[in-house]
């Protein structure tokens, strides 16, 4: 069952989404050379905490963490560990915010030090990729009118766009319908309406969109090894036009 927010409704996810984007600010000038993912877990979830909230991610579906910090091959859902950061790295940081009960949710790619010409690019075509998304988000649209933007401009970058994890409805809780695909037909599948709020997540791969699972049955890497990125944002959907909830502003 799809929900549709009430304005009060929206205005709450947007302070959560405040919450979200102002540890991803943060996360630009605390990533370097050195640290570890595991440093990067226990600052989000101190930050998130001081700011009233609460890390979602803990104890959903059985997950243990603050954040999914996903590296280089890594597609999402990697665990945060104790392993060092090198300069070159591209690291993702998804995190889940609940402030007083509005849920709001958001992925950001990082590069450790200095980024290589060939990964600029992969972070400019995946964030490109997600803003062209975003601009479907239009009622009366439909849910297929986000995936072929996602999918068409990054194909025709020269890269794959992942199937097996895709964006999705949200609050009350992390998870809620409808299922939002990077990839799809234009006019097909469910018309989007004022008061839904989505997130829209495009996972971006260097060769295939293809996948496999590690042996801890939650981190999904590419099949080939080629790097993955991805931006995510949570979005309602608005008689104005898309409204970012969690908007980073300036710099981001």
């Amino acid at each position: 069952m799809i929900s549709l927010k009430s304005q009060r409704e929206i205005d709450n996810m947007a302070k959560s989404g405040e919450v979200l984007a102002e540890v991803h600010r943060q996360l630009r000038d605390f990533i370097k050379p050195g640290i570890t993912s595991w440093d990067i877990e226990v600052f989000v979830d101190e930050l998130i905490r001081k700011q009233g909230g609460i890390p979602a991610q803990i104890g959903f579906e059985g997950y243990e963490y603050a954040t999914c910090c996903s590296i280089n091959d890594e597609i999402c859902h990697g665990f945060p560990r104790k392993e060092v950061l090198k300069d070159g790295d591209l690291i993702k940081v998804d995190m889940c915010v609940d402030l007083n009960g509005a849920m709001s949710d958001s992925c950001w790619s990082y590069v450790v030090g200095e980024a290589t010409p060939e990964l600029e690019r992969l972070m400019d075509v995946t964030k490109e990729a997600l803003y062209r998304g975003i601009e479907q988000a239009q009622v009366g649209n439909r849910i297929g009118d986000i995936g072929h933007a996602i999918q068409t401009y990054v194909e025709g970058e020269g890269y794959g766009v992942v199937r097996d994890f895709i964006g999705h409805g949200i609050g009350p809780t992390i998870h809620e319908a409808p299922a939002v695909p990077h990839y799809g037909e234009p006019n097909k599948g469910l018309r989007l309406k004022e008061g839904m709020v989505i997130t829209i997540e495009p996972m971006v791969n260097t060769g295939t969109w293809k996948m496999k699972m590690d042996d801890n049955g939650w981190t999904a890497r590419t099949q080939d090894g080629g790097l993955s990125c991805q931006y995510e944002h949570t979005i309602a959907i608005t008689k104005e036009g898309p409204l970012v909830l969690t908007d980073q502003g300036e710099g981001a």
